[in-house]
């Protein structure tokens, strides 16, 4: 008896599948008028049925959604607080009432880790590496997907590795540099392809473990390195993908680069904070630094990160508190800051690293 019913619920689990997702339509019509939805809504779409909520996680969605323009960009921040835990907010920068939302289900294994990598891949976000004050770095990642709201475990690093940079590229996840427990760790570097859902490991005497900021700009990685046993200096090293290696760069990049940057249109913003808030813009065929905006520390508290969408700059600091403004506006408004903020949030959190998911 326990047979023919388990044979039945079966039968009957195929023909749901078999159904339409919505009657009377094809499933391709059905993906295309549902596609359209703004992301806001997508949260509603999952509760209709278990179809439905698989469609909406699927990668056929991804993909749909960026092939016609339809993904939205929200901003996912990595806080910590001063017990040293760590949190994930989200953003939705075109809500009528923008906030950010606290992201629920951290993982324990990282809650706690300090110098963690934080970047994201199409509609994922890893968190690799890390250590703690007396955890060795590891290799771990986890991963979060947005669409499902899922964490999950994923494929280990080739080498354990804390205090890196991170940056994607050609659509591979590159983590480069950094701490760790072996010893080539600080001179290498790893990519992680998708494609075959693993890393694959490389050395470059040029790395150093001193990382302390990175870029992708003209489709090359940019590494702003402290100072070391040889050069007390800050200065700065390129990634070349034709060459397969790391090369230094002119000085005049590094000189200015004196704290986070963004790629807006092809050109490097940094937010200097050693003395205010002041926005530079470096100019290529000059090569030179020039300050683009000073900016009221009364609307966002450093430390700062910076993350844009578009034209539109976001300067997010301490407690979430944010300043978003559009570069080519405020340029040609002189002194005049043209722009709006987001309050902070009642806790004061260390905000880490931005980054920005299109779904």
């Amino acid at each position: 008896m326990e047979c023919i019913q388990s044979t039945s619920q079966v039968a009957a689990g195929n023909e749901l599948a078999q159904m339409p997702l919505i009657p009377g339509l094809p499933d391709d019509v059905t993906l295309s008028c549902l596609a359209r939805l703004p992301r806001k809504f997508h949260t509603v779409l999952k509760c209709v049925s278990k179809r439905w909520r698989d469609l909406v996680c699927s990668d056929e969605w991804y993909s749909y959604r960026r092939k016609h323009k339809l993904d939205e960009a929200w901003i996912y921040a990595l806080c910590r607080d001063k017990q040293e835990h760590s949190f994930c907010y989200v953003l939705d920068p075109n809500s009528s009432q923008r906030c950010w939302k606290h992201i629920q289900g951290i993982p324990p294994q990282i809650s706690k880790r300090k110098g963690m990598g934080f970047e994201t891949l199409g509609k994922k976000i890893y968190f690799l590496g890390g250590c703690g004050w007396v955890e060795e770095p590891t290799d771990e990642v986890y991963c979060y997907d947005v669409s499902a709201t899922t964490w999950n475990e994923t494929t280990s690093l080739s080498i354990a590795r804390c205090y890196f940079a991170c940056e994607v590229l050609d659509e591979k996840i590159y983590a480069i540099g950094g701490l760790g427990t072996d010893l080539s760790g600080p001179n290498s570097w790893d990519t992680y392809d998708p494609s075959i859902n693993g890393w694959i490991s490389h050395v470059d005497p040029n790395l150093v473990p001193d990382i302390e900021d990175s870029v992708v700009l003209d489709g090359q990685i940019y590494i702003r390195c402290g100072g070391s046993s040889l050069l007390s200096h800050v200065y700065a090293i390129v990634y070349e993908p034709s060459r397969g290696s790391w090369q230094h760069v002119d000085a005049d990049i590094a000189s200015g680069w004196k704290g986070p940057a963004v790629v807006i249109d092809g050109t490097l913003y940094v937010l200097d904070q050693s003395s205010g808030l002041r926005l530079m813009k470096w100019q290529k065929e000059s090569k030179d630094w020039v300050v683009v905006k000073r900016l009221s520390q009364l609307l966002t508290q450093p430390p700062c990160r910076l993350v844009a969408i578009g034209k539109r700059l976001f300067v997010i600091g301490k407690g979430l508190s944010t300043l978003v403004f559009d570069v080519d506006q405020s340029e040609n408004a002189g002194r005049i800051m043209v722009g709006s903020s987001i309050s902070k949030l009642t806790s004061d959190y260390d905000v880490i690293s931005c980054k920005v998911v299109a779904l």
